[in-house]
């Protein structure tokens, strides 16, 4: 199941404490720094917390406002997390994501990774997200890769994520 929590949700701090762990364990930054609550205004943004059988904690991620490009809004997927060993639950988590962000308005999504991480530039790229140039904050970090990916209007079709039973049980 795919829940819509705030930020300061005790399962979402915990999430991306476990998250922080990892990427710090990665690359030497946890990427905490850019990213709070401030940063999530409500309307614009969601949170989501994926729960598998008995309520287990899966995995986390985020969408928020980044900017406008050639017109259009974008938004920017944040705090992307899947435990160990829970097959399915970040692609489960990305197409809902995609889907919360086009349902607010949103016509493309942007993020950005270490070019250390290659397990999550192949999980995007699969995903159909491609290299953009260096955007905000990342402009000059070498060691930064950003990726986008247009929404597509189709992908509003689907109902809505949130709610549904587990899709990767």
């Amino acid at each position: 199941m795919l829940e819509s929590v705030s930020v300061d949700h005790p399962d979402a701090v915990l999430l991306m404490h476990q998250l922080n762990q990892r990427l710090a364990s990665l690359s030497g930054d946890s990427g905490a720094s850019r990213f709070d609550a401030a940063s999530m205004p409500k309307g614009r943004s969601v949170f989501l917390v994926a729960r598998g059988d008995g309520g287990a904690l899966l995995g986390c991620g985020a969408v928020r406002p980044l900017a406008q490009a050639g017109g259009a809004p974008v938004a920017e997927l944040k705090r992307m997390f899947a435990r160990d060993g829970t097959r399915g639950v970040g692609a489960a988590l990305l197409a809902a994501l995609e889907r919360e962000a086009l349902a607010m308005g949103y016509r493309a999504l942007w993020l950005e990774t270490r070019r250390v991480n290659e397990r999550a530039l192949r999980f995007y790229r699969r995903h159909g997200y491609s290299e953009i140039p260096r955007y905000g904050a990342y402009v000059d970090r070498p060691d930064a890769v950003c990726l986008g990916k247009p929404l597509r209007v189709a992908a509003a079709t689907a109902s809505s994520p949130l709610h549904q039973e587990s899709p990767w049980n």
